[in-house]
């Protein structure tokens, strides 16, 4: 179990890339933390999330 956005979640194993795909985000208009660390939007497929992480994912809305 990994925590994301306050919520226990089971996505142990999976990229970044995978879970962003699979709850929808558009990677154009997120930005992620893991681990309190920003990952760089090229190393989305190569971050691997393991048991005990904790993923914030900030989606970016316009408005003036």
């Amino acid at each position: 179990m990994l925590t994301i956005n306050g919520q226990s979640v089971e996505a142990a194993g999976k990229t970044v890339a995978q879970y962003i795909a699979e709850a929808g985000y558009n990677t154009a208009r997120i930005a992620v933390e893991l681990n309190q660390a920003i990952v760089p939007r090229a190393k989305y497929a190569e971050t691997v999330l393991a048991d005990g992480d904790v993923v914030e994912v900030v989606n970016f809305v316009g408005g003036g």
